[in-house]
């Protein structure tokens, strides 16, 4: 806040809460830069309420919040923060894996609940990791540290990709297969793409269909790449083991019956929620916008 204070005036303060549309467009009114969260949309009716505007530095990689076509229509710029966040969304992603595979939560409660009678050789078993088939979708910058994590576990990495490009560096362990394929062999299945209307639901109910039943999905990339109700309903009829979820498609809404089942881990979006973290994302921000207004290379833009 400090550095925002020395070179802008701030029309908008951060809340505990998301601004309204009303208090946004107050905001940016005659404001020439932006900074906001994936919880604010800026479409072309919020554009045309700011005249002024030059730059918009989205707190996140992901920009699907941002009407692109529309920023570009009016000369306005827009950033991310790349890189920033790629060791801690990769590392809630691996707590998630751990999580739903040794029924963490499940045994916090049993303990907190005072329900814990006592070791006993059944109680709870979970799966090892060691030996398992990590699929990973999307081999960009957060992918690749995924997998990369999947080496201290003794784990099969297969991946798929878009793109078909090779990776650059790639492990040469590391399997690359058809998306049918990698629906099938994988016993953690963890997309690692941007929301686009491509991958949309890109796992609906067919492509759920296609895992096997003792398989988990993990999902740290966003909500709506994954069918929620056909999650829902894969779950309940146990045609899927599990699976740990940090990203909803309507957040913070969950789909019904989502939270009654306990082979599920959900987190509250916490992917890049280290201070470390945020802290470099503000500041990115901060640096793109001001890269920006002084006609300076924009480091991180997008648009």
């Amino acid at each position: 806040m400090t550095v925002i204070h020395e070179h802008f005036d701030l029309t908008v303060p951060p809340l505990d809460r998301s601004p309204t549309q009303a208090e946004i467009q107050a905001g940016i009114r005659e404001s020439q830069a932006v900074i906001c969260t994936l919880n604010e949309r800026f479409d072309g009716d919020m554009l045309a309420a700011a005249p002024s505007l030059r730059v918009i530095a989205n707190y996140a990689v992901g920009y699907n919040n941002i009407d692109v076509d529309a920023a570009k229509a009016r000369g306005v710029i827009v950033t991310n923060t790349p890189d920033v966040l790629t060791n801690a969304t990769a590392d809630i992603t691996w707590a998630l894996i751990l999580a739903v595979a040794r029924r963490v939560v499940e045994g916090d409660q049993l303990v907190r609940q005072n329900q814990w009678t006592g070791w006993s050789p059944t109680q709870m078993l979970g799966v090892d990791l060691s030996g398992k088939t990590l699929g990973i979708i999307g081999m960009g910058r957060i992918g690749l540290a995924v997998a990369r994590r999947a080496a201290g576990f003794e784990m099969t990495v297969l991946y798929w990709t878009r793109s078909g490009r090779p990776l650059q560096p790639a492990n040469p362990a590391w399997q690359r297969v058809s998306f049918e394929e990698l629906l099938r062999r994988s016993d953690f299945l963890s997309p690692h793409i941007p929301l686009t209307p491509d991958t949309h639901h890109l796992l609906n109910d067919a492509a759920l269909r296609l895992m096997k039943p003792t398989a988990f999905l993990i999902n740290a990339a966003r909500g709506p790449v994954v069918d929620e109700a056909a999650l829902v309903q894969a779950l309940q009829e146990h045609r899927l083991a599990g699976a740990g979820l940090d990203v909803y498609e309507k957040e913070p809404e969950l789909h019904p019956g989502l939270r009654e089942l306990s082979q599920v881990v959900l987190l509250p979006h916490l992917g890049s929620a280290t201070i470390e973290t945020r802290i470099r994302m503000g500041m990115m921000c901060v640096e793109n916008v001001l890269a920006v207004l002084e006609g300076k290379p924009v480091p991180n833009r997008v648009a």
